[in-house]
């Protein structure tokens, strides 16, 4: 399998936390699972155009959450366990991205409904590691 990431250097969110991002995003949609073993940290870094600190820095804080673990000979592998996202709000996810795109809904702008949603259902707001990047107070 192919992992697809991408990085944007103009972003203001750093670009080991877009790997981070992506390679979490890929685990709970069921494209990465237990076992499968992502790139090396210098073929990602040369891929990507980064440094490979940059990749290992997200590895590491992957391996932190658990959602991956490294070793000597296998390599850094998706850790056994993790959290599949259950099918029916995978499926839900997917036509939610159906219906904003057919409505015209930038990603931010379906991004910002659905925390709009979890903000009617929770009375907070949801923290994003976006906001931790750019510093966004956020009313506890």
């Amino acid at each position: 399998m192919t992992l697809q990431i991408e990085v944007d250097l103009a972003s203001s969110v750093p670009p080991y936390e877009q790997i981070r991002l992506q390679v979490g995003a890929h685990v709970a949609a069921g494209r990465l699972r237990s076992g499968d073993r992502l790139p090396t940290i210098r073929a990602l870094a040369a891929d990507l155009g980064v440094a490979a600190g940059t990749v290992a820095r997200a590895y590491r804080e992957l391996e932190a959450a658990g959602l991956v673990t490294t070793r000597r000979r296998t390599g850094t592998v998706v850790a056994e366990g993790t959290a599949d996202v259950a099918a029916e709000v995978r499926d839900a996810a997917d036509r939610l991205v159906d219906v904003a795109r057919a409505a015209g809904l930038t990603d931010e702008e379906t991004l910002a409904v659905v925390r709009g949603a979890l903000l009617d259902r929770t009375g907070r707001t949801p923290v994003t590691s976006s906001d931790v990047a750019l510093g966004t107070p956020v009313a506890r």
